[in-house]
């Protein structure tokens, strides 16, 4: 491996004495085939939206009513402006005093949000969420328009099949069961 993260061609790896040859990973990390789209149906139900303007009271209570723990703040043009998790709504109302948090989810939510495409492979979107300790991301589209939320959970599931499905096609390979 280079000082950049990248492996050497074959080229420069027989070029001169040789050296490079000795750092080449004959088995690269392969990308996966699975697509953040395959997990869309299930990351469509999940979605919970609201708009900038609304109170931050709102949006906790729709986090009380769902299955996630996040929500996707929207503007006027219903495109992502934010998200708003449930640790931020905890900590925010706890500063309130009764009935008067009349906070705007615009003030509390963040703002630089990660998100994947549905054309996106399931490895990019958990190597995303494992780097910045997300249990969700949203999925949007090219307009940056909301089509729902992932789960980590969702995501090392369908990873863990594809491994096994894999696995088992090369312990049949190695059997020779079905390739006589």
């Amino acid at each position: 491996m280079t000082m950049d993260g990248t492996f050497p061609t074959e080229a420069a790896a027989n070029n001169g004495n040789g050296y490079w040859k000795s750092f080449m990973n004959p088995w690269p990390l392969k990308e996966t085939f699975v697509k953040v789209d395959t997990l869309l149906p299930a990351a469509r139900e999940r979605l919970v939206t609201i708009s900038d303007k609304a109170q931050l009271t709102e949006a906790a209570a729709r986090l009380g009513t769902g299955h996630t723990g996040l929500v996707v703040v929207c503007d006027d043009a219903g495109r992502m402006a934010g998200v708003v998790s449930k640790t931020d709504i905890v900590s925010r109302i706890s500063q309130c005093e009764g009935h008067t948090c009349t906070m705007m989810v615009a003030s509390v939510m963040t703002r630089s949000v990660a998100s994947c495409r549905p054309d996106d492979s399931l490895q990019m979107a958990w190597n995303l969420m494992k780097e910045r300790g997300y249990l969700h991301i949203p999925v949007v589209d090219r307009e940056n328009r909301p089509l729902g939320t992932l789960f980590a959970r969702d995501v090392l599931q369908a990873l863990l099949r594809e491994v096994e499905y894999e696995e088992d096609l090369l312990r049949d390979y190695v059997m020779g069961i079905g390739y006589r």
